[in-house]
């Protein structure tokens, strides 16, 4: 059960949930943006994983693409919330370690803990459940 539903009642409950979906609204447009751009420009997008030595990078590419895509759909709708919240901390967290790893320029320190940022608005929604405005709170999750 999410913390956000057990202060019914008091309005604190209905703010929580408000707060979250806009939470989840702010996270989830970096994923579907960044999602939508992979899976439509495969191939410039296989040539910059193939750069940084990813195998297979048109596979990877649009594997990625579609972790980035459907989870942040996922976020955003509220569903299956606390397992897509870690899983696309993970990969975030990840993705941080292969491609923003080149510390001595700034704008790759600034995408690194960018990630890491990101990485931690998804364990604290992992933790709080997706609120009372989520395909979860409508499936009693």
């Amino acid at each position: 059960m999410s913390t956000n539903t057990s202060v019914a009642g008091t309005g604190t409950a209905s703010s929580a949930s408000t707060t979250i979906l806009l939470g989840r609204v702010l996270l989830s447009v970096i994923f579907l943006l960044s999602g939508f751009g992979k899976l439509t420009a495969i191939a410039g997008t296989a040539g910059y994983f193939g750069s940084l030595g990813l195998p297979l990078p048109t596979v990877t590419a649009i594997v990625v693409g579609l972790i980035e895509l459907l989870g942040g759909l996922a976020i955003l709708v509220g569903f299956q919330t606390r397992i897509t919240a870690w899983v696309l901390a993970i990969f975030t967290v990840a993705t941080a370690l292969v491609a923003h790893t080149g510390w001595a320029d700034q704008m790759q320190m600034i995408n690194f803990m960018k990630n890491l940022a990101i990485a931690g608005g998804f364990l604290v929604l992992a933790s709080s459940g997706a609120g009372a405005y989520s395909i979860d709170a409508k499936r009693g999750q």
